[in-house]
């Protein structure tokens, strides 16, 4: 079973979906305008709240549930696994996906918002499915972007989550796998057990915590290693184009190989493409879709180029500096771990502490994004299965091996983005015309557009 998913995954994650992605990436950088200038606008839109918008979570809170679900393991082991298996290249990549993927985030965000509708009771229920079903009037793809989204949540968000907190707890604190299996799907119970007002408190609460946290404990080892972080990023570089193999404790790698882990661990990380994030931001508050996408946006700069950039920088001045670090291993949890240890007293605290408060909010927030869209088919009637689902989830993906789930994410990544691009790029002139209605002082202009209600959202599209 691990040989055939990572066959697929290996054919999946070939040229074709990674010239999709990355096309798609700079075509809506284009289309928009270069929306990556208003960056520093975006983040100080991120920290005021809408009021007097329709909407159940504000926009903060829309925010840091995303960002709870795209701040995860693909930050730290993910990165790992690119520069194990992929060479010290892929970190460029992986980088330039989060710099360009900023303008698809902030692309499939404004569609989501836009098309967005309201339940009986009146909350907000919106995503990439109800922009292929309304703005395009395929509802066959809103229905196969749901299924893929419901699915891909129990390996992106989920297995791969729960695996890496349990392989690095008992790794560090030599604990029974079973016993952190337990205490960690107990607490994930708690949580999802009030749906999105609950995941949105804890969200608020940890999100800018764990990402400061982490973004200093990166800061302390990258001082610490300042003689060799040049030399890092000339490495990280040549790499990137050179189709010779590495030395220096670095795995051979080709270009293809280098794009492929970068990509791939790229998507994994901000999720630009995949249609995730619009699930929670169509419930924010807000103006206009503009608005809410430039708050989204921020996701995919915070998490990949930011945080990735650095734990990247981190992992290959670690392997210049110490040569006990083995970066031939292929195996990014043991590749992430090596190199974080050789700092004394600062750099395991930071990657177990940052793992598991990273991997625990991504199972959050993934939850909300399955049941979403499980929702969309099967009505409300699906949400209490769906979580008892989703707790066994986290209890299995802890005991199983960590190449198969990582390719099975992976596998899974890659077919959902296909229908949420698809909603992309038809709609892309829908994109540029909101862009434009609302640039400059309109900004804060309301959207008059009344938000439909969907008769008979409880029963679902299947129910």
């Amino acid at each position: 079973m691990a040989d055939i998913i990572g066959k697929l995954d290996s054919f999946l994650w070939g040229w074709p979906l990674i010239i999709l992605l990355f096309g798609t990436h700079i075509f809506m950088t284009i289309r928009t305008g270069f929306i990556q200038k208003d960056i520093f606008k975006a983040i100080r839109m991120s920290v005021t709240r809408d009021e007097g918008s329709e909407g159940d979570v504000s926009q903060f809170g829309a925010l840091t549930t995303a960002l709870s679900s795209t701040i995860g393991t693909g930050n730290i082991v993910g990165v790992g696994t690119a520069i194990a298996l992929g060479g010290p290249g892929s970190v460029l990549w992986m980088w330039l996906t989060g710099v360009f993927g900023i303008a698809t985030k902030y692309a499939e965000t404004i569609i989501a918002v836009k098309y967005r509708v309201k339940s009986e009771n009146g909350t907000m229920i919106g995503g990439a499915m109800y922009a292929l079903d309304r703005g395009l009037h395929a509802r066959w793809a809103g229905i196969l972007f749901a299924l893929l989204a419901s699915l891909c949540g129990f390996g992106i968000g989920c297995m791969v989550q729960a695996n890496a907190v349990v392989g690095n707890i008992t790794q560090n604190f030599n604990i029974p796998p079973i016993a952190v299996a337990i205490v960690l799907s107990v607490l994930v119970a708690l949580v999802i057990i009030g749906g999105i007002q609950s995941i949105t408190r804890v969200s608020e609460m940890l999100v800018p915590f764990m990402a400061l946290f982490y973004f200093l404990g990166c800061l302390v080892i990258l001082i610490m290693n300042a003689d060799v972080v040049g030399q890092a990023i000339g490495v990280i570089i040549s790499s990137a184009f050179s189709p010779r193999a590495m030395g220096g404790g670095f795995i051979g790698s080709t270009i293809t190989m280098a794009c492929r882990y970068g990509f791939a661990r790229g998507l994994f990380s901000n999720e630009s493409g995949m249609g995730s994030a619009p699930l929670v931001a169509s419930a924010a508050k807000t103006r206009n879709p503009k608005r809410q996408a430039l708050v989204s946006m921020t996701g995919t700069f915070w998490d990949t180029v930011v945080i990735c950039l650095m734990t990247g920088l981190v992992l290959v001045t670690c392997i210049i500096k110490y040569p006990h670090i083995d970066g031939l291993s292929g195996d990014g949890s043991v590749l992430t771990s090596q190199a974080f240890s050789m700092i004394p007293h600062v750099g395991l605290p930071v990657l177990v502490i940052g793992l598991i408060t990273f991997a625990f909010s991504t199972i959050l927030g993934w939850y909300y994004y399955g049941e979403r869209c499980s929702v969309y088919l099967f009505g409300e009637k699906i949400i209490m299965p769906y979580k008892i689902l989703w707790v066994i989830g986290v209890f299995v993906g802890s005991m199983l091996k960590i190449g198969v789930v990582w390719d099975l994410a992976d596998f899974m990544n890659g077919l959902m983005a296909i229908p949420n691009i698809f909603a992309v790029l038809l709609l892309s002139g829908v994109i540029a015309k909101e862009t434009k209605k609302y640039s400059g002082s309109h900004i804060n202009d309301l959207d008059n557009t009344p938000i439909p209600t969907l008769k008979n959202a409880n029963k679902g599209i299947l129910g």
